[in-house]
């Protein structure tokens, strides 16, 4: 018979056909003359039916939950059955029969993530990944048509990109090396000679921020060009956003209605977006937060109460060069105001962060020394506006927060395969 995969006979190709399914248990239910079967695989759930006249009875009884097994059947129409469609059993192979499955209704949440090796099988983590992987080849298609080269930046740095507290060190045979915080300084160095490039690669961060966007390692969608300014950076940005939404909206709706998400809000997505500035934020902030004033790092908190008044997403711009990294740019008449951007959205905040980078050598030094960096760390940066120093600009967008928004999700470790926080390492 026929190897097919359960979403081709939930599609209906293969009505009335004998065929051969294989998979796992998802669900099992014992009458005295008849034993339902829910067989998941990769694309779906299917409901199977064996009679007690049926040969394959007794196996069918030793069937306990994720034991593996080849069916073959008949497949029919059953409005009654999950999905529409039936598979009457005809002959039923064990490949792996399962101990007691440990997850069940009952099991608190904190049980479920310890056993996330097994959890990553349910259907809610099954439809995540797939958004996911299709959340990835969108920003890949959107880049490449752009004529952007993804490039492959390293784990291990020598110094930092962000602040030092929220670095990772380690000992790297007789050294001590760092993980990356961000691609962001071996991206431009690429982009001096591809002029366009990105990549979606880890990041990590040493916060201890428990929230339900932090993670301590997550993945990165990064760009940097050359030739470009913050009317660039911000254009780009929103295509991709739009891009990325549309293209989602378009190829996982069947993901999103099992989900239970708002896919209407992805429809909804469109360019330009609204920008307002960091003293408009602070000024819109003021009547709810009294404490806050120019100069204020905004917090999570802040940063979604602000996204709840546009309901959208949105860039705030133009932020205090005091809170910001030493490599951005500063405006030539207003050295206190950063040429850096956030792009927010609703229950999560900020998304990504950009901005206009430094290509003035002699700033940047000033820049450094100002945060309490050494310029001999970063001489290999320096070399970079030594040599041919040109305007350019990049961002950095969280794969996980935009998961987080887009489905709707209680938590950003929902969106990670194996996520890693300040309490959570394992499996």
């Amino acid at each position: 018979m026929t190897l097919v995969k359960i979403n081709q006979i939930l599609e209906g190709k293969c009505t009335d056909q004998k065929v051969t399914i294989r998979g796992w248990v998802y669900r099992k239910r014992e009458g005295k003359e008849l034993i339902f079967i829910l067989i998941r695989d990769s694309t779906g759930v299917l409901q199977s039916t064996i009679k007690k006249d049926n040969p394959n009875w007794s196996e069918a009884q030793k069937l306990t939950i994720e034991s593996s097994l080849t069916l073959e059947g008949n497949v029919k129409i059953d409005t009654r059955a999950p999905g529409g469609f039936e598979i009457g059993a005809t002959h039923l192979t064990i490949i792996g029969l399962a101990e007691t499955f440990p997850i069940s209704k009952d099991k608190s949440e904190e049980f479920i993530r310890d056993m996330r090796h097994l959890w990553l099988r349910s259907r809610k983590m099954n439809l995540v990944m797939k958004v996911r992987a299709e959340t990835m080849q969108a920003a890949r298609e959107y880049f490449n048509k752009q004529k952007y080269t993804e490039v492959s930046p390293p784990m291990f740095i020598s110094a930092a990109v962000e602040g030092g507290s929220t670095l990772f060190g380690l000992k790297y045979f007789d050294q001590q090396l760092y993980l990356t915080q961000s691609s962001q300084l071996y991206l431009e160095i690429l982009m001096y000679s591809l002029e366009n490039v990105y990549c979606i690669a880890p990041s990590f961060r040493a916060e201890k921020s428990r929230t339900i966007r932090h993670l301590t390692e997550y993945w990165h969608m990064e760009g940097e060009w050359a030739f470009a300014d913050m009317e660039d950076l911000m254009k780009f940005e929103e295509d991709l956003m739009t891009h990325i939404c549309q293209t989602i909206a378009d190829k996982c709706v069947k993901e999103f209605k099992e989900l239970g998400a708002d896919i209407e809000k992805l429809k909804a997505v469109k360019a330009p977006f609204p920008r307002i500035t960091y003293k408009e934020a602070i000024a819109r902030l003021k009547p709810k937060n009294s404490q806050l004033d120019w100069g204020s790092d905004l917090g999570y908190e802040d940063e979604k109460v602000l996204a709840e008044d546009f309901g959208k997403p949105f860039f705030v711009y133009d932020y205090p060069t005091a809170i910001k990294a030493f490599y951005c740019k500063t405006y030539k008449d207003h050295p206190e105001i950063a040429m850096s951007v956030d792009m927010m959205v609703p229950r999560i905040g900020e998304i990504s962060t950009g901005g206009a980078r430094e290509d003035n050598k002699d700033i940047l030094i000033e820049r450094m020394k100002e945060q309490g960096l050494k310029p001999e760390d970063y001489e290999w940066y320096l070399d970079l506006r030594r040599y041919g120093t040109v305007p350019h600009v990049g961002f950095g967008m969280g794969l996980e927060r935009l998961l987080v928004w887009m489905l709707d999700l209680d938590n950003i470790i929902d969106a990670i395969p194996f996520p890693r926080t300040t309490r959570r390492f394992y499996p």
